[in-house]
């Protein structure tokens, strides 16, 4: 079992703990890592791009010119691709760009790029993190005490002081267990996450 130091919010270290190797130890699948990522990029497009081709661009139904005689190479309508206002040729149409991976794939690939985190001294654990009051100042102070400035910050529940705390941060997200997804782990230099939430991870995805 990997065994990883544990940090209060002064950044000292005041404990051990040991990771479960079936989720913080396994083999690193690469593909399945790129396809979980490519799946949530796609899932948020829009798919709402449109553009008209030559039969949906108002106008050009009368021949620019007759067919021979003037010097000019023959046109049947202005609204052909290569006219100014003309349509666009394969033009784009609105599309769902969404597709899925199985429940297996999305925990192994989760399992995959929390690993890596791991291997790469990239996952910090909290014993806590608690503010009083909402202070985005004192939410900063925890990070360059734990010498970290883009990082996931994954909570074990809805800390509302910490989450607000930590909004007006732009290096910064945070998300609790549930809310955890490959693009972020990938994304962010750094993952810290506390020990409840660490345990949590490991009940739900064990």
């Amino acid at each position: 079992m990997a065994k990883v130091a544990v940090y209060n919010m002064e950044g000292k270290e005041v404990d051990s703990l040991e990771l479960n190797d079936a989720i913080f130890g396994v083999e690193v699948n690469e593909h399945l890592v790129h396809m979980a990522v490519l799946q949530q990029l796609a899932n948020n497009r829009q798919g709402t791009q449109k553009a008209k081709t030559r039969s949906e661009v108002r106008g050009g139904g009368r021949k620019p010119w007759r067919q021979k005689g003037t010097g000019h190479a023959r046109q049947g309508s202005t609204r052909a691709p290569q006219w100014t206002h003309g349509g666009v040729v394969f033009a784009p149409v609105p599309r769902d760009y969404s597709f899925k991976l199985n429940k297996k794939e999305k925990r192994a690939a989760l399992k995959s790029a929390l690993t890596s985190r791991v291997a790469e001294n990239k996952f910090i654990v909290l014993d806590e993190l608690k503010l009083d009051e909402i202070k985005t100042k004192k939410f900063v102070e925890v990070m360059k005490n734990l010498k970290v400035e883009k990082a996931l910050v994954v909570l074990n529940d809805m800390d509302v002081n910490v989450i607000k705390s930590a909004d007006n941060v732009p290096t910064v997200k945070t998300a609790q267990t549930n809310e955890l997804n490959v693009f972020d782990v990938l994304k962010y230099d750094t993952v810290v996450v506390t020990k409840d939430a660490v345990k949590t991870i490991e009940e739900v995805y064990a």
